[in-house]
């Protein structure tokens, strides 16, 4: 199953993880194959980002693949242009692709959450 992990951050605390793991490649450290992540710095961010009918038209076009955005629109029941903007917002997250005219979600499971408190 392809997933992407979507996290809010502390950017000063994810700054902090960044160079700490540069240090550790840089001292010739193995890495490991990283899951897929979308970072945002607040909940404002992120719902102002994926909202609502953003998050329909992921799961629409999830179920039903190869659509064109026409289509999309017509089965959404919504503005054309509004569905254009929005379809080319989540491309540019990485979380729908388009080849050939036609949409692909390439991941199964999306996975949203954030750290209240590092553990002990």
């Amino acid at each position: 199953m392809k997933r992407i992990e979507i996290d809010v951050i502390d950017p000063k605390a994810e700054q902090a993880a960044l160079l700490a793991w540069a240090a550790r490649v840089d001292a010739g450290a193995a890495t490991k194959q990283a899951t897929p992540q979308l970072r945002f710095a607040s909940y404002r961010q992120l719902h102002a980002t994926l909202t609502e009918k953003r998050m329909a038209l992921l799961e629409h076009v999830a179920v039903q693949e190869g659509l064109s955005i026409r289509r999309l629109a017509v089965q959404l029941e919504r503005d054309y242009r509004n569905v254009y903007d929005d379809v080319q917002r989540l491309v540019e997250l990485g979380l729908i692709e388009i080849a050939g005219g036609k949409l692909h979600v390439p991941y199964d499971e999306i996975d949203i959450r954030k750290t209240l408190r590092e553990a002990v």
